[in-house]
């Protein structure tokens, strides 16, 4: 069944950021994760706005989790931390 991670960030580091964003990227689509939005263009309607939100689509939410624990992801993690608070939820689709 597809499912659906959705990322939101609140950045401190946009060039460190980004840099990650470089090196997760082929794992995302190695696990057949899809980006369905142009991160940087949500509006809020209500809440506090984190500087990025995203949705990918996969086609489970094991997909997901392969990708999240990915042995070469696993290194990136910590990388993100350093610059980022963040949300990730995984929710699977219709």
């Amino acid at each position: 069944m597809t499912a659906y991670y959705i990322g939101q960030h609140e950045i401190d580091d946009e060039a460190a950021f980004a840099d990650y964003l470089d090196q997760t990227i082929p794992f995302i689509e190695k696990h057949g994760g899809r980006y369905l939005t142009k991160g940087g263009t949500h509006e809020m309607l209500e809440g506090k706005r984190p500087s990025r939100v995203v949705v990918v689509e996969f086609p489970s939410k094991q997909a997901i989790k392969d990708w999240y624990n990915d042995p070469g992801y696993k290194p990136l993690i910590p990388r993100r931390h350093a610059v980022t608070r963040s949300t990730m939820t995984a929710i699977e689709g219709l």
